[in-house]
């Protein structure tokens, strides 16, 4: 049951009838911020905590200090280079768990964590200091087996309950815990302004009010107050304005004001900080305050944001972690080596791979006096602080009440009452819904026995793609939870509704949505739309075959943001967003359908916590902007109690486009529709292989020998390139649509092809670049002159003009391969972010065609 908390808190949002389909959403907030507030936080200095850190500190030598600075990723350092070079933290990232293994069982982490928490504890330092292990725990420990996993922080914000949020972060904490890790990298306190940002699930709320008690509430649950087995360190994350990037793009450009960053994107971090948080997660973001003139550049880098603001304003005495690879984007800096980043306020950096090149470089800078030592210091005394608060001295992980044990991964109630409180009830024409008793049901769509769709990204890996129901042994779908309700017998599934005679039932259930995904592939191109049935067709086929036959028709849409949806809305009778629900999708249908005696067994109470677009267009979530209507306003949502009847809406939508024409993306983490990366060889006769997303190849030449390889790897961000070994022998790495595209309007407007490359082996022949049209349209650029004078590991972004490949001729409007690149000697590079970009021949970092080869040696 919600508190009164709860309730007084939101009595300001809109409740059940007062939303209408043209409604405005009321204020957010009452007295804006004019400069940054200090916070009291509910963990005070302690004397003796101080005297113990300064104590540590002053038998500590330069290389321990650095090594307490340092956090490195599971599958790159082992528990004796943990002693060796006094790592103070060490991470498993998305992907990666105990000696590779997805399904490793929870005495291996244990045991993992024990290994390195010994090797800390054996180092010559003069008081031993223990390793500290983070993980994302995004929506419950989503990369350990046999988890319960809660819905995404969307669905969360909808529910509108602090309470229960404060419960689950209890639940979080006991179940990290329990795998032997002490520190969460969360609560995420983004507050999203554009739907298209691939990382809105991660997003409580549009709304500062809720974003800020939630902030509090999950801090307070995940730490308590440091005295429990289930107490672990949380993370206020990412500092700050990832939510308000231009466009929604992750990891892109803030653009908004001084008020706009303290008043939203700050409201999160004041209650966090005010509950207690001890570290803060820097953001990948950058921040150009365009109205005062004033650019802060990348967050990693930025002093006056992570120390004036954070630090000596706000008044944090916990501390500041880089996020993956973070340093590498502030500019002067690799994954190796960032004194500015250092001396901005980042006291644990998170360096997953190059972490001893980290370390030297940075005993040099301070050596050489670009870091000063009373930075160090300082750094190293927060680290500590925190250590000590959180009790890590002299207790291994497996001391813990809960460590290795499975139950404790287990809240399965919990969750179930988090997915019932989550859903928002959109449209009940004619009281279709609840379901009575008895009934036969026909359940359609692709997410309705899919427990990969239902969880979503985070979920055992990164961007929680690649799972199967039997990845998930303590986990119920959508569909075991329909079948419950109305019994099995009367139950019948068919995923795309094909072939079934739709009559011969007595309701319809389609559960349709999204597909999995994280940071970066979540992300809706500018030039995309809202508008799901465009990026999903499948699900507007479902529901065209089983609309009409008078039978009435109940969506529930998986989904990770609000999306377009008004030609499904007017194919349904009843429309529910589910979000994401995590593991337990018996908490969908305990609100569906009447009990055995015909009464109602769960009503809906929740609230949508973002605005629902009205336009395919509408992206920004502009509440302040007297002008903006949504359709369905934050605080809307509807129960069996409502009258209100949602009449047919508008489906007309101009061209698949918003506008934004400028950028056409090949690549960039995944495979970017409609083009898919392959690899290819002469060895293997030219058959082609995907190898987008997280896929990898190696293909072989008759000897065994490997003739190409391709693997994952970073340039810019975690995963987001793909490394390409020719070993000998003709082969390729290319994008292909299934169909042309037409590149007409790039190539006549000064567009070229553009993608970042890190060269690992320098070419030892011909390597070439090339665009296709067809088996005899081709046009194609010799790159080796080029591609000898660049240095090696280091990051470029190449720009060459489409005009370059033009030369000989090619369609530029029937584009079938926008990207092709092949060699037929040993040469290594990684490739990132290729697209294709409108207007860019004049930027000056753009090549020429005389950089890149003559008319000579163009074409074939």
């Amino acid at each position: 049951m919600k508190t009164f908390f709860s309730a007084v808190l939101f009595s300001s949002l809109c409740l059940v009838g007062c939303a209408v389909l043209d409604g405005q959403p009321g204020p957010e907030s009452a007295r804006p911020l004019e400069d940054w507030p200090h916070i009291t936080s509910a963990i005070p200095k302690d004397a003796a905590i101080e005297v113990e850190v300064a104590r540590i500190l002053a038998g500590m030598t330069l290389p321990q200090k650095i090594g307490q600075m340092t956090q490195p990723e599971i599958k790159s350092v082992t528990p004796a280079e943990v002693g060796e070079y006094y790592i103070g933290s060490v991470l498993n990232g998305g992907s990666y768990w105990p000696h590779g293994n997805k399904l490793a069982p929870i005495a291996d982490w244990v045991s993992l964590a024990d290994q390195y928490y010994n090797a800390s504890m054996t180092t010559d330092m003069k008081i031993k200091v223990p390793v500290i292990w983070g993980t994302d725990a995004i929506h419950g420990h989503g990369n350990a087996y046999g988890a319960t996993l809660f819905p995404h922080n969307i669905g969360l914000g909808a529910a509108h309950d602090p309470q229960l949020i404060q419960n689950i972060g209890v639940a979080v904490g006991r179940q990290v815990r329990a795998t032997g890790i002490n520190w969460v990298f969360g609560p995420t306190l983004a507050v999203a302004r554009d739907t298209r940002w691939g990382r809105t699930y991660e997003s409580f709320s549009e709304d500062t009010n809720l974003v800020k008690a939630y902030a509090g509430a999950y801090v307070t649950g995940l730490q308590g107050s440091f005295s429990n087995d289930g107490n672990v360190v949380a993370t206020a994350k990412h500092f700050i304005g990832d939510g308000g990037t231009d466009m929604g793009k992750d990891q892109g450009i803030s653009q908004g004001s001084k008020s706009d960053m303290m008043n939203i994107h700050g409201q999160g971090y004041y209650g966090a900080l005010a509950a207690g948080v001890q570290t803060v997660m820097a953001s990948f973001n950058s921040w150009d305050d365009v109205a005062a003139g004033i650019n802060y550049g990348k967050l990693h880098g930025s002093k006056a944001l992570l120390t004036d603001v954070l630090k000596q304003k706000m008044g944090f005495d916990g501390f500041v972690v880089s996020d993956w690879n973070g340093i590498a984007q502030v500019p002067g800096c690799t994954q190796a080596s960032c004194a500015q980043a250092i001396n901005a306020g980042i006291d644990m950096v998170m360096v997953p791979d190059n972490w001893r090149s980290f370390i030297g470089n940075t005993m040099a800078q301070v050596q050489r006096g670009e870091i000063p030592l009373a930075r160090i210091d300082d750094a190293v005394s927060r680290i500590l602080r925190v250590k000590l608060r959180a009790g890590i001295f002299g207790k291994k992980p497996s001391d813990g009440i809960y460590a290795g044990k499975p139950e404790a991964l287990q809240a399965r109630e919990l969750a179930r009452q988090a997915v019932r409180e989550s859903l928002v009830l959109l449209k009940n024409n004619d009281a279709a819904l609840p379901l009575p008793p008895g009934k036969k049901i026909l359940v359609v769509g692709k997410s309705a026995n899919s427990l990969q769709n239902q969880t979503g990204g985070w979920t055992l890996g990164w961007q929680g793609t690649g799972n199967v129901n039997s990845d998930f042994p303590m986990a119920d779908t959508i569909l075991d939870g329909i079948k419950e309700a109305a019994g099995s017998a009367n139950v019948a599934f068919s995923e795309t509704a094909q072939g079934v005679d739709v009559r011969r039932f007595d309701a319809v259930i389609a559960v349709i949505g999204e597909t999995p995904y994280a940071e970066g592939n979540g992300d809706i191109a500018a030039s995309g739309t809202l508008r799901h049935s465009s990026r999903y067709p499948e699900d507007l086929s479902v529901l065209r075959a089983v609309a009409g036959w008078g039978k009435p028709v109940i969506t529930l849409l998986v989904s990770g943001r609000p999306v377009y949806a008004n030609d499904l809305l007017n194919l349904s009778d009843a429309f529910v967003v589910t979000w994401l629900p995590g593991t337990e999708g018996k908490g969908v249908a305990d609100v569906l359908f009447r009990n055995a005696g015909g009464g109602i067994r769960h009503d809906f109470t929740g609230r949508l916590s973002f605005s629902w677009p009205k336009a395919v267009c509408q992206t920004a979530l502009n509440l302040g902007d007297p002008g903006y209507a949504p359709l369905f306003a934050p605080g809307y949502g509807l129960n069996y109690g409502s009258s209100m009847t949602v009449r047919k809406l508008d489906i007309t939508v101009p061209p698949d486009s918003c506008g934004h024409t400028s950028v056409l993306p090949i690549f960039s983490q995944s495979d970017r529709a409609p083009f898919a990366l392959h690899v290819a060889s002469a060895a293997n006769h030219w058959l082609s292989r995907p190898v987008g997303g997280d896929l990898n190849a190696t293909l072989s030449l008759p000897t065994d020998q490997p003739a190409v390889r391709v693997e994952t790897t970073q340039i810019n961000t975690q995963q987001d390139a793909k490394l390409v070994t020719w070993f000998g022998g003709p082969g390729k790495i290319f994008a292909r649509s299934s169909q042309p595209v037409d590149l007409q309007s790039y190539a006549v407007n000064q567009g070229v092809l553009q993608f970042d490359m890190v060269i690992m082996q320098t070419p030892q022949g011909r390597v070439s670049l090339a665009l296709e049209c067809g088996e005899s349209c081709r046009g194609e650029i010799d790159l080796s002159m080029l591609l000898k004078k660049l240095g090696l590991q280091s990051r470029r972004t190449v720009k060459i003009p489409l005009a370059c490949f033009g030369l000989k001729q090619v369609d530029f409007a029937n584009v079938k391969v926008p990207f092709s690149v092949l060699t037929s000697q040993p040469f290594a590079a990684a490739f990132a972010n290729i697209q294709i970009v409108a207007g860019a021949t004049g930027d000056t970092d753009a090549l020429s065609c005389a950089d890149v080869g003559n008319e000579s040696n163009l074409g074939e």
